[in-house]
């Protein structure tokens, strides 16, 4: 077998011809319901074909390709690469074509041609059937050089190793390769599915907001941006939250838009100063309306290739997901539920557990990992103890069932026979299964099992067991959140679990005015296989309602928010919607590492454009119309002259 043709057939699954699947045509024509006819991409260029779409009824045609130099071999054969895929070009052997070897072999790889020439069947016996244009080749008869490509830093191979920060620096190189042009089409063809089903199908108006906003209170830190008018700034908008409230107060009824957004967070792993949402409002709607208009969305821009969702999504109470998995984003991929083992342990001599059993809200809980004992080292075990200390100062105890039905365990010695089956009974645990079990405040105690379930899924899946299926996709609706929440800082004053537009719940509303830490709001996430891919709320509508809640419970300024009041104050009618994570929601569809591997020029870890080299200096006098004066001395800054 060729060296070329090893090397495609050597890439994973996803990544052999993916791009076929996002272009039907000819005979790789599929997906009935997503395309009327094959879209036609080689129309106003001068191609007549891809190189991913030749098949054997085009035997004989002569054909127009344009691409990138892929491979090269013995000066016979060269490899032609596009958008779509690859095509064999065949040199003739005669003397009359030596020319046509000549340019193609001291021509670089990865420099772009257009050649023309005939499609001829390949030899019996040569055919590659792993690839799409595998039955046929092109016999070139004509060549053109474009543009010769120099040596580059790393090959166009998607087994090339190269770190993401090269990736990045050379963003414009790592976009040719097949998983990135797989992921980035994939994102577009979900947006038009999404247009589609909402504008067409549901009556929704795709409507442009302000990027150049002013500070909002609450929610996470924003970008400024300086203005001419001295001490003024603009802010980037977190999201088009007031706008989209105020496009209802217009009476625009059904307003979308795919909304870029910021936020100033730092360096946190996988999230961006930039980021995407399918940002919806909708007025006279309830939880219910929206709920079942995303299920709908999604399930109608689902990727076929992906299988089919099932609607409607199963939903959780905020309280309910954190004490069977210890956060508000489950994956409910696996088991491994949290179990409340606390009546076990009321009536034992184990002193730490007692203690923590007469503080408030104190409970003792257990997770069970099966064939823990199996899979798990000693080293594995001390590893999660570290980690809730580390992270929740929680300590933890756990214990392993033998084959006799005995603890392996100091915690045995505690108990006696009946409270041991007690709790094995609880937790409904088997020989060699490991118990993890913490006791202390609810909360806590829920948080550090939901984190180590995690860790210890990592854990199985390192040694080769399988809880997770990559390929399954398992929506869950997370409802009935707390409204507010105590500040870290200050617990005696009050925050937005979100923001503070959300509408309290109708039968809690009256505990706004005595005890509003009890008050549970109209929000929704939209969860995903453990990430949080969506949320949304239903709105305050009235004036009065949200300026109280602005003033007395948040203690925050109104005269930043003087024109939302105003507005709802004549005629806001009911309205709530939900933003969608785009980034987050490509990155599970398609199984890529990142977000960074979903978006076509991301910023690094640490917030920074690698290939243009953002941020960077401004020069001192560019900075004097916006009234900005650097404290720290600055590098000088190199003018070019024109």
């Amino acid at each position: 077998m060729p060296a070329f043709w090893r090397t495609v057939r050597g890439l994973p699954g996803p990544l052999r011809a993916p791009l076929s699947l996002l272009f039907p045509s000819g005979a790789a024509q599929g997906g009935a319901r997503r395309v009327s006819g094959a879209a036609d991409v080689n129309s106003f260029v001068s191609r007549t074909k891809t190189c991913g779409e030749l098949r054997s009824a085009h035997v004989g045609q002569e054909v127009t390709l344009c691409g990138w130099i892929q491979y090269q071999r013995q000066q016979q054969f060269v490899v032609l690469r596009d958008f779509q895929g690859l095509t064999q070009i065949i040199i003739p052997q005669d003397e009359a074509a030596s020319h046509l070897r000549k340019i193609l072999y001291d021509t670089p790889v990865e420099s772009v041609v257009r050649l023309t020439g005939t499609v001829v069947p390949r030899p019996p016996g040569q055919t590659n059937p792993r690839l799409p244009t595998g039955d046929i080749e092109v016999k070139v008869k004509t060549v053109e050089i474009l543009n010769s490509c120099k040596k580059l830093p790393f090959e166009i191979k998607d087994f090339a190793k190269k770190t993401e920060a090269l990736r990045m620096q050379y963003r414009y190189l790592d976009l040719r390769s097949v998983q990135m042009q797989y992921n980035l089409r994939m994102r577009s063809q979900v947006v038009m599915r999404m247009r589609e089903y909402l504008c067409n199908r549901h009556g929704f108006v795709d409507v442009e907001t302000p990027t150049l906003f002013k500070k909002t209170p609450g929610g996470a830190k924003e970008f400024v941006v300086p203005s001419r008018e001295a001490g003024k700034f603009y802010s980037l908008p977190q999201s088009p939250q007031q706008f989209k409230q105020l496009l209802m107060v217009g009476g625009l009824d059904r307003y979308f838009q795919v909304a870029r957004c910021y936020r100033d967070e730092g360096s946190k792993p996988d999230r961006q100063p930039e980021f995407t949402q399918i940002d919806i409002e909708m007025s006279f709607a309830d939880q219910a309306g929206i709920q079942a208009l995303i299920e709908g969305l999604l399930q109608y821009s689902w990727p076929d290739e992906k299988g089919p969702i099932t609607i409607p999504f199963p939903s959780i109470t905020y309280d309910e997901a954190l004490a069977t998995y210890g956060t508000d984003k489950p994956d409910t991929r696996f088991e491994m539920k949290i179990i409340d083992v606390t009546d076990v342990f009321r009536n034992t001599e184990v002193g730490v557990l007692q203690k923590s059993l007469n503080e408030p809200r104190g409970t003792v809980r257990a997770i069970c990992i099966p064939q823990g004992a199996k899979h798990l080292r000693n080293k594995d075990l001390e590893s999660l103890n570290e980690l809730a200390k580390s992270q929740f100062n929680q300590g933890i105890l756990h214990f392993i069932l033998r084959s006799d039905g005995s603890m392996k365990s100091a915690l045995g010695k505690f108990l006696n026979e009946e409270q041991k089956l007690e709790l094995v009974r609880a937790v409904q645990a088997n020989v060699d299964d490991v118990v993890l079990l913490a006791a202390g405040e609810h909360e806590k105690v829920c948080s550090t099992l939901g984190k180590l379930r995690l860790e210890a899924a990592d854990l199985l899946e390192a040694r080769g067991q399988s809880l997770r299926n990559p390929s399954a996709f398992h929506f869950l609706w997370v409802v009935d959140f707390p409204l507010f929440l105590q500040k870290e800082e200050n617990p005696r004053q009050l925050e937005s679990v979100h923001h503070p537009f959300t509408a309290p719940h109708p039968s809690d509303e009256h505990l706004l005015y005595t005890d509003p830490a009890k008050v549970r709001g109209q929000h929704y996430d939209l969860v995903l296989n453990g990430n949080e891919i969506g949320g949304g709320s239903i709105r305050i509508h009235s004036a009065k309602l949200q300026r109280f809640i602005l003033e007395t419970v948040l203690k925050e300024d109104t005269e930043l928010l003087s024109h939302l009041l105003e507005a709802l104050d004549s005629g806001a009618p009911p309205h709530g919607g939900i933003a969608l994570g785009l980034d987050r929601l490509i990155c599970l569809l398609v199984g890529a590492a990142s977000i960074r591997d979903v978006i076509a020029f991301p910023k690094s870890f640490k917030g920074r454009d690698l290939m243009c080299n953002s941020p960077d200096y401004i020069a001192p006098e560019e900075l004097e119309p916006y009234h900005v004066k650097i404290a720290e001395p600055m590098p000088e800054v190199k003018v070019k002259s024109n």
